[in-house]
């Protein structure tokens, strides 16, 4: 179902809360609605049951960055240097500020209409903020990117952003391209972050951490 066939209101803590349709009119904004609407269909045709523990845990354990940070934590754990981390943590605070704030603001996207009412499985939370961006997806990639500085694990944080950004989608918190932006703003973010708060020194070697 395309988003923009719901309801413009929806009732929020006893009050009611207006969001305007999106995508609206316009050929990207069409294409980008269908490209949602596929995944969606996809995903659904190929959901199994064996599968929710993991999505679902895994989505949960990256809330509010909590995955990422713990990763921060043992580098610097690792290391014998609480620098890492604490670098890691203040980037991820930055970002979430932002993309929780002022960029979500702007779109106000309402979530895909496939969520369960009731609590949610797993102990999942259910979002109040705007489904565009992925905050989860941002984060993500925000986090792979500072992470792989300085490191040949690059490719296990990157395939690991790229589940929890995929488990958004399969537990029906966001469509296909809330996540495809936030992983795009999450790139963006994580190439400014490593030029102002570096995770290695840009005089020494690889390592393996």
């Amino acid at each position: 179902m395309a988003v923009a066939e719901l309801p413009a209101a929806r009732r929020v803590s006893g009050r009611r809360r207006w969001v305007p349709p999106w995508p609206r009119a316009g050929r990207v904004l069409a294409a980008v609605r269908a490209l949602d609407d596929r995944v969606d269909n996809w995903v659904e045709r190929h959901r199994n049951p064996r599968l929710d523990p993991f999505f679902y845990r895994l989505s949960s354990a990256a809330d509010h960055g909590l995955l990422w940070t713990a990763l921060g934590g043992l580098r610097s754990a690792r290391a014998g240097d609480p620098v890492p981390g604490l670098r890691l943590g203040a980037a991820m605070g930055i970002e979430s500020a932002l993309t929780n704030g002022p960029i979500k603001a702007c779109f106000r996207r309402i979530r895909p209409p496939h969520q369960p009412d009731g609590p949610l499985p797993y102990g999942m939370h259910r979002p109040r903020t705007s489904a565009f961006p992925s905050g989860h997806a941002t984060s993500a990639f925000t986090a792979a990117t500072l992470l792989s500085q300085g490191t040949n694990l690059g490719p296990l944080y990157f395939g690991l952003a790229g589940l929890v950004a995929s488990s958004r989608v399969y537990t029906r918190m966001h469509h296909a391209s809330d996540v495809l932006a936030g992983a795009a703003l999450g790139l963006a973010f994580g190439q400014i972050a490593k030029r102002l708060l570096p995770m290695h020194p840009r005089s020494g070697p690889p390592g393996t951490g």
